[in-house]
C-alpha cells in the first residue's frame, strides 16, 4: 500500500500531476489518495472521476488530529518553495515529497524543517534538484512528470482550421514568471508584419495574486478588470495593441480537451523566465508532434533542446523580490531574439514541420506510466 497525498484536477499543473499519479502507481501497488473533497466537475472525466472516488480517503479527517503515523510509505506534495507537506500531520513509514518551486533562494529553516519531515525530497526538474543541494539536501533526486501519450500524440496532426494562418500557442498561467507579456509584445509587432498570424492563448489564472506579478512587466500595460476571464483579457491584450480579429482567448478548458486546440496550430512560444518542472504544457505540446520556441532555462532543459526546438539562448540574469526580499534569480528572455525564431518559423514552414516531428518523437520516454514506475521503484528501496 502507498499513500499519496496529492492535489487533484484537470485544469492546473498540480491536479493533473495528482490525478495521473494516483492512477499509474495504482497499476504497480494498492494506493489511497487523501485529498481534499471533489466532484466530477473537478476531474474534468468521468472514468478517472470514479477511479479517483473509489481510492481517495477524506484528508480532513486526519487533518484533525496532531499526528497520524500510517504503515506504508506515504507521497505528498510540496506544494511551493517553503517546502512544506500538503498534509504534516500524516507520516508513513517513510515520506517522500514532491516538490517543484521557482525560488532559487531558499531559507534556512524551510530546509531544516523539510529534512526533518521527509526521507527522500523528489524535484520536477534537474534546475528544482540542484537548488535543493546548493542548500545541502543530501537525499534529493529528479523525476520529471509525464503525458498521457493516449492523448498527446503527434497522430492526426495536421490542421483542420486556420489553414490560411500561420497560429501561434502560447500556453500557461497568466503570470510575470511564465512570460506572456513578453509573447504580447513580440506577437504585437510580428502581426504588422505578418497579418496571417494568429495567437491562441491559454492562460487562465486561478490565482489573483500571481497574476499580479505581470504589474511589474516591463513589456505590458498591466490593467486587469473583474469582468468574466476572457473579456478581461481580450481588452488587456486590446490595450496592449493587438487587434482581437487575429487572437483567439481560450477559457479555461480540460486538460484532456487540450490537444486538439495543439494540433491546430503551427508553433507554439514559451518564453518562460523560470520553471521548476519540466512545464507539462510544453510537454504535451511537443508531445503532440509540434514545434516549440523555447527559452533555454531552468525546467525547460529537461525537455528541450537544440534539435527538437528552437532554443532562446539569449537570456540575462533578473533578481525577483518578495517582500522587498531577493528570492530568486530568473532567465530573461530577449524580445529580438523571440521575433528572430518567430521570422525563422514563418519563412521555413518545412523545416518547422520536421523539427516538430523530432519533438514528438523525443516525448515518447516521459509517460506518466514511467514517472509512476520511477516513484514506485524509489519507493520500494
Amino acid at each position: 500500500m502507498i499513500c499519496l497525498v496529492l492535489p487533484r484536477g484537470h485544469t492546473f499543473g498540480w491536479g493533473v500531476c495528482g490525478k495521473y499519479l494516483t492512477r499509474e502507481l495504482a497499476r504497480l501497488s494498492p494506493v489511497v489518495l487523501l485529498t481534499e473533497p471533489f466532484t466530477a466537475d473537478h476531474i474534468g472525466d468521468d472514468l478517472d472521476y470514479l477511479f479517483l472516488k473509489g481510492v481517495s480517503g477524506a484528508l480532513s479527517d486526519l487533518l484533525d488530529r496532531t499526528q497520524t503515523r500510517l504503515p506504508h510509505p506515504v507521497l505528498q506534495a510540496l506544494t511551493d518553495h517553503r517546502l512544506m507537506p500538503m498534509a504534516a500531520g500524516v507520516r508513513g513509514t517513510r515520506n517522500f515529497g514532491y516538490t517543484f518551486f521557482e525560488h532559487s533562494l531558499l531559507a534556512a529553516h524551510d530546509i531544516e524543517r523539510a529534512q526533518q519531515f521527509f526521507d527522500v525530497i523528489v524535484a520536477g526538474s534537474s534546475w528544482c534538484r540542484d537548488v535543493l543541494s546548493q542548500h545541502g539536501v543530501e537525499n534529493t533526486c529528479t523525476i520529471l512528470q509525464g503525458v498521457d501519450e493516449t492523448i498527446f500524440n503527434p497522430y492526426a496532426n495536421h490542421k483542420q482550421y486556420f489553414t490560411d494562418h500561420f497560429v501561434i500557442f502560447s500556453g500557461g498561467k497568466f503570470e510575470l514568471r511564465k512570460g506572456q507579456d513578453l509573447v504580447i509584445r513580440a506577437f504585437q509587432i510580428f502581426h504588422e508584419r505578418h497579418k496571417d498570424a494568429l495567437l491562441v492563448n491559454s492562460w487562465f489564472n486561478h490565482w489573483a495574486f500571481s497574476m499580479q506579478t505581470m504589474a511589474a512587466s516591463p513589456y505590458i500595460n498591466y490593467q486587469f478588470c473583474s469582468e468574466d476571464y476572457c473579456t478581461a483579457m481580450n481588452k488587456l491584450l486590446v490595450a496592449n495593441g493587438i487587434d482581437l480579429g487575429s487572437v483567439i482567448t481560450l477559457p479555461p478548458k480540460a486538460n484532456i480537451a487540450m490537444a486538439r486546440i495543439y494540433k491546430n496550430t503551427d508553433c507554439g512560444l514559451f518564453p518562460n523566465r523560470c520553471e521548476g518542472g519540466s512545464n507539462l504544457v510544453l510537454m504535451e505540446y511537443m508531445a503532440c508532434g509540434k514545434p516549440a520556441i523555447v527559452s533555454h532555462t531552468s525546467g525547460h532543459r529537461d525537455v528541450a533542446n537544440a534539435t527538437n526546438t528552437l532554443l532562446l539562448k539569449e537570456l540575462h540574469p533578473i533578481s525577483v523580490a518578495h517582500d522587498e526580499e531577493i528570492v530568486a534569480v530568473w532567465d530573461e528572455p530577449n524580445l529580438d531574439e523571440i521575433l528572430a525564431q518567430l521570422e525563422w518559423a514563418y519563412n521555413h514552414r518545412e523545416a518547422l514541420h520536421t523539427l516538430g516531428t523530432v519533438a514528438g518523437r523525443s516525448m515518447e520516454r516521459c509517460t506518466w506510466q514511467a514517472t509512476a514506475r520511477q516513484f514506485y521503484d524509489l519507493m520500494s528501496l
